[in-house]
């Protein structure tokens, strides 16, 4: 059984996964835009090609992927509040990561545990070519704005990420012995490396470790001053949202950035008072940009309770502005002892790559991700060699 599962390759992974949508290197920070938030997958991939290039194989390249995040994350910069819409106009380049190998090339009869190690070495995604014996269905235009990226002779592609890599695990979880039954705490996976903030400081001070935390494929924190887990500002959340979310992170502070995004819509009381805060800063280009023209069709009843610093965890439902599923606001949690399958299920089930880890008293003590569950299985496999 475990030469069975040594010999799986990452096409057998890619089975039933859709062609990625792209976006060329040349595009602006609008094009990015645009293509997310008509696209049902919360990042897109951006390709380099350079059809000149002797090489016909690589001649159109992936060197990067952009989501929601970073578009915010960019808008909300120093130099950019002013004037948001020259922002808008920079070249998507500005979105990329600086950071080398977050995607990574690879061949459909690379092995799993090629894939894994590729994981562990720092990769976000992996560009696999679909193999196909038949012709897909062009998808009418009507559906999408954004289409498959089709490079190399035509050539489609999908990308596999660390979740589908878990997710593959877990459906053979039976062949890691009583490895999956063992506590987070007693495999030493546990990691005390995460960004937090406090609950009263400003939403602005988030935007690096939430910029981090997309690196990490992680999130932010929010606690109190005991160090109890009030709940968090995740990639996951803000990539659900829109651009107009970013006058809140600018003017508010995290918790009640946290309750503009958890109350099915912005409260009117908080909205309002990011529009009192964009003027007395100056910001108008800001305010025309994004806050410009009535909120209330989204807003909540006006005697909507505002989260209090000592209300722990439980959330209501995802605001999406832009249409696309969101998850429950509350933060995913486990115990130490809570088991590493329990912890897996938990994470694929919220659709988040990472559990924060508390105590009884919601006091945080860590985080636990798919990477360092991928380093308790990538040691168990080589012992299957």
């Amino acid at each position: 059984m475990a030469v069975r599962l040594l010999s799986y390759e990452v096409a057998d992974l890619c089975l039933g996964k859709p062609p990625l949508r792209s976006l060329s290197s040349s595009a602006t920070v609008a094009d990015a835009l645009s293509a997310v938030k008509s696209s049902d997958d919360n990042f897109i991939s951006v390709w380099s090609c350079n059809h000149s290039s002797t090489n016909r194989n690589l001649d159109c390249v992936c060197v990067g992927k952009v989501c929601m995040v970073d578009i915010i994350c960019f808008l909300c910069r120093q130099d950019n509040l002013s004037s948001p819409s020259s922002a808008l106009n920079s070249s998507v380049s500005v979105l990329l990561s600086k950071v080398n190998g977050l995607v990574r090339h690879v061949e459909p009869s690379s092995s799993l545990m090629e894939a894994i190690d590729l994981i562990l070495d720092g990769a976000h995604n992996l560009v696999v070519p679909i193999k196909s014996n038949f012709r897909r269905k062009p998808l009418p235009r009507s559906q999408s704005s954004i289409i498959p990226t089709t490079h190399n002779h035509s050539q489609e592609f999908c990308w596999l990420t660390q979740e589908d890599v878990i997710r593959f695990l877990l459906s053979s979880i039976g062949l890691f012995s009583t490895i999956p039954m063992l506590s987070v705490e007693a495999l030493g996976i546990i990691s005390h490396d995460h960004p937090t903030v406090d609950y009263h400081s400003p939403a602005s001070s988030a935007v690096g470790p939430v910029s981090r935390a997309l690196l990490d494929r992680t999130s932010v924190a929010v606690v109190d001053d005991g160090g109890v887990l009030i709940g968090e500002i995740s990639p996951f959340a803000l990539a659900c949202c829109d651009e107009t979310v970013a006058p809140a992170v600018v003017t508010l502070s995290a918790g009640d950035l946290m309750s503009y995004m958890d109350c099915g819509g912005p409260p009117e009381e908080i909205s309002r008072l990011v529009e009192e805060r964009l003027r007395e800063r100056g910001l108008e280009g800001m305010l025309e940009e994004f806050v410009a023209g009535p909120h209330s069709g989204n807003s909540s009843s006006s005697d909507e309770e505002l989260p209090s610093p000592t209300t722990v965890l439980g959330r209501k439902g995802r605001w999406c502005n832009s249409g696309r599923m969101g998850r429950r606001a509350e933060a995913v949690v486990c115990r130490p002892w809570s088991s590493l399958v329990a912890v897996m299920i938990q994470a694929i089930a919220h659709r988040v790559n990472y559990v924060w880890v508390v105590e009884e008293d919601c006091s945080l003590v860590g985080i636990v991700t798919f990477a360092s569950m991928l380093e308790v299985f990538r040691e168990n496999l080589e012992s299957m060699i």
